[in-house]
Parts: C-alpha cells; structure tokens; sequence
C-alpha cells in the first residue's frame, strides 16, 4: 500500500513539474527548449515553414535573438539583430569562422571554395577574387555576355512565347539564364541552356540544382548526421546526391583538363575566371573545380531567386509597374538610343527607382535566407546573450527583412520609396541589410548583380507585358537558396509602343 502511494506521489510530482515546465517555456522568449530533446519538437511540427516560423520566434525574443538547443550536443543562437550581426561578421570576425560542422556538411559539393572555407584557403581565394572583380577587364567581360545574352537568348525566347502563347516558367527562364551567363564569367563556356541545343550543359545544370537541394536537406535532419549513415550506405536522397555531384564534378574537371591541354597561359584569353585562377602554377585542378562550382552557386541562384520574386512582386503592384516604365522611358528620352538595343552602363546606374524596388525584394525575400557561423571560442553578444565554444550563431536574413525594430511598422509593406533620397537610390548598412554578407567576407560581385538585373528587367519589361498565371502567393522551396516551389507560370506580350 505504502509503495503504492509513493509512486502515485512521484508520478504526480513528475506530471506537475512537467506541466509547470512547459507552461512556463510557453510564457518565456525564444525557442521553447523542452527536457533533453530541446527544440526538436517544434522543428519538426515547423521544419515545412522554417523561415516563418523562425520569423516568428524571433519577432518575440528579446533583442531578437534566441538560443536554441537540438540532440547530439549541437547548441546556438538565431538572430535578427544588426548590433550582433555587425558582431560576428566584422567586430569579432575572426572568432566566427564556416566551422567543421557546416564545412562537412557542404564538402562534398563545394570541396574547399571560398564559400566554404576558412584561415590561409579562404584568405587567397577571397584576395584573388578581390583584385580580379575589381578589374576592368573583367567587369567589361561580364557586362558583355549580359548584352549578348539578353539579345541573343533571352529576347528571342520571349518573343517566340508571346507569338505562340506558351506559359514559361519564368524561374526556369532566370536559372537558365544566369547558369550560362555565370558559366561564361567561370570558365568562358556556354552550356546553352537558354536558347541554345541544351545538349552540352543542360544535363550539368540540372544535376548542379539537384545537387543544390539535396545537400541543403542535410541541415533539416530531426537527427544530425543522419545523412552520413545514408550516405555510407548509398540510400534514397544520399545516393542520386552523390550521382548529381558526380555529374557536376566530371562535367567541371573535364573543362580545367582541355583548357589546361590546349593552351598555356601565355597566350590564352584571361577573361575568366578559371584563365585568372590558372595563371597560379600552384592550383590544382581540384582547386580550380572548388572556385568555379562555389561561383556558379553564387550567380546562378542567387540573381535568379531575386528576379524570380520580383516578377511576382510587381504582378501584384500595377503602381510600382508603372514607375518603372516611366523611369525607363524617361532615360529612353535623353538619348538616341532606341528600344530594340540593351541600355548602356551608365542608362542602367540613372535607374534608381529600379535599383529601389530590386532592394526592396531582396529585403523580404533574400536569396539567401540564413546563414550561419560557428563560435571558436566562448563570447557574449553585444545583446548580453552568451555564447559558447563551438555553438553555431545564425543570423537569419529573412527574418530581418521582417522587423519593425529595424524597417518601422511597415516592415512587411513593399514599399521601394523607403530605399529613396531626393530620387537616388540611397545604400543601407550591410548589417541590417545582410543580402550580399557583410564585413571581411561581403560578396565581391554585388555592383555587377545589380547591373545585370537591372539589365534583365529594362529588356523585359520594356518589351513584354508579364501575366502570372496565379495571383496566390507562392511557397519557399527548401533548398541553399529562396527558391519558389513550383516556379513562377508566365504568359508574356509584346508591349505596344
């Protein structure tokens, strides 16, 4: 009887104490961390809508930021918060490096480029990069394959699709696009995705987006490195990740092996980037394969997701429409230059309310979405949240975007005006606006996205009306870049002049 009663009692102090655990996670900030499995619960009941439902959280954490806690010993912090971001990727840069853990993670796909390396690797790679982007050589190089692309490629598609009424997917359209255009700046090779036979690099585009999602996957895993033991026995996503990358690596290695057979620098062409790399005796081939696919994962994904939700964006915006064509037709007026030819380099910088709405997207739907760091040694936050060694802290892009405490109360508004002074479109702090990174690691490339988006956009909106074919506003796709599921139908007609 006795025994009877005392467990009835440590049952019931066990069910009050945990009643009164969760009651009080409900009422705190930040992550509801539960006995021994952390966050794992709520992951899983919101891996599906990670980026609102981290959103969310954050919104009502303290100084926006939040600690976390999943099985197998793996801790860190989520933020939204420009003070801590500026902390991690500037003020304490070097204690925030990719980390073992996420440069495993990504290895297989990326090897050692410079998205996903760290120390003396990442330094010469990032220093190269630097000095080659700058150059004019190579901008003009890069400003010309978006002319010939947009005339070549580009603009014959559309019309044949306004000519014949055929629905586009207009994601498809921007990947193929920007995946032979960064080809191009890579290694000077045109896989002929859009507008051409496709046959000598459609094959490699598909397996570099395969590859692109499934690895991604990894990170959504309820237990970590659960994809090593598929992996080790070539199962399901594991085994066609592992057929993807092979296609992707093979395709790359075989491009470095002719152009390193066919001539020696000396009397070769450096106009890309491979050329440039090359020119160092000391790269190998596997060094050279790493930069070119950490470059075509960059210009692909990334100027493609952005004018993927910017089509959409406007569809839904008559008025914001409208002030773009007013822009373009008024920098149309001050030169003999006529619609049928691309606008030059200085046309594209007048464009500011362009520019503007450009930002605006990426604000709310920024190409990449989260990224993360790991923590070398213990710290604490500007915002008084400690850190240990080893933790991950991950500043969480979208979620900023979405911020009273950084945009106003009208933060979830698409407003372009907010990005304009006196008509010029005015730069924002990278640590509010973290869209191309910020501080020692900012992406070297971002002036020649904007160029070549806005290129993009003036050819087609000055030319096309562009239908979307479903009002609703579309899911993310889960993938290393904001992707939209389903990609973005499209009918396109010829605007009257």
């Amino acid at each position: 009887m006795e025994v009877s009663i005392s467990i009835a009692t440590i049952l019931f102090i066990t069910i009050f104490s945990l009643f009164f655990y969760l009651r009080k996670s409900r009422s705190h900030e930040g992550f509801k961390l539960y006995p021994v499995v952390g966050v794992l619960p709520l992951f899983l009941l919101n891996r599906h809508r990670f980026l609102d439902w981290t959103t969310e959280v954050l919104r009502n954490s303290r100084n926006n930021t939040a600690v976390f806690r999943r099985p197998g010993g793996i801790s860190g912090v989520m933020t939204a918060n420009p003070d801590v971001v500026e902390h991690i990727l500037k003020t304490q840069f070097e204690n925030y490096s990719k980390g073992e853990r996420l440069v495993s993670v990504l290895e297989d796909f990326l090897g050692s480029g410079i998205f996903n390396s760290d120390g003396e690797i990442w330094r010469f790679q990032r220093k190269m990069a630097s000095y080659e982007f700058s150059t004019k050589s190579l901008r003009n190089f890069v400003t010309e394959n978006v002319v010939i692309e947009i005339q070549m490629k580009l603009i014959p598609l559309l019309e044949k699709a306004s000519e014949t009424e055929q629905i586009l997917d207009f994601q498809d359209v921007f990947e193929r696009f920007a995946f032979d255009n960064v080809c191009k700046l890579s290694f000077n090779f045109d896989p002929g995705c859009l507008g051409g036979d496709g046959t000598s690099g459609t094959d490699f585009m598909l397996a570099f987006e395969t590859a692109s999602t499934l690895i991604s996957g990894r990170f959504r895993y309820a237990i970590p490195k659960w994809y090593n033991i598929k992996k080790f026995f070539n199962l399901g996503s594991e085994r066609t990740l592992k057929k993807s990358i092979s296609i992707v690596h093979k395709f790359v290695d075989n491009i470095i092996r002719s152009r390193m057979e066919e001539k020696t620098t000396e009397n070769k062409d450096d106009k890309d980037l491979l050329s440039r790399f090359m020119a160092d005796k000391q790269n190998s081939p596997k060094f050279l394969r790493d930069i070119a696919i950490s470059f075509i994962l960059a210009g692909r994904d990334t100027t493609s997701s952005a004018l993927t939700w910017f089509f959409w964006i406007i569809s839904t915006r008559p008025d914001i429409k409208q002030k773009i064509l007013a822009e373009l037709k008024t920098i149309r007026s001050k030169t003999s230059n006529q619609i049928r030819e691309t606008f030059h380099i200085n046309e594209l910088r007048d464009m500011h309310y362009l520019q503007a709405t450009l930002s605006e997207t990426l604000r709310l739907y920024p190409p990449v979405p989260v990224d993360s760091k790991a923590c070398r040694g213990d710290d604490v936050l500007p915002d008084g949240t400690v850190v240990g060694k080893n933790w991950f802290v991950m500043y969480h892009a979208y979620a900023m975007g979405r911020m009273e405490s950084i945009w106003g109360k009208n933060c979830e508004e698409f407003w372009p005006e907010r990005w304009l002074e006196n008509g010029v479109c005015r730069g924002e702090s990278p640590f509010r606006f973290p869209i191309f990174h910020a501080g020692p690691r900012t992406c070297v490339g971002k002036d020649m996205a904007y160029v070549q988006m806005k290129a993009i956009v003036a050819a087609v909106m000055e030319r096309f009306e562009v239908i979307i074919m479903k009002k609703e506003t579309p899911n993310h796709l889960q993938s290393l870049t904001l992707r939209m599921e389903n990609g973005l139908q499209v009918m396109v007609k010829k605007r009257s002049i």
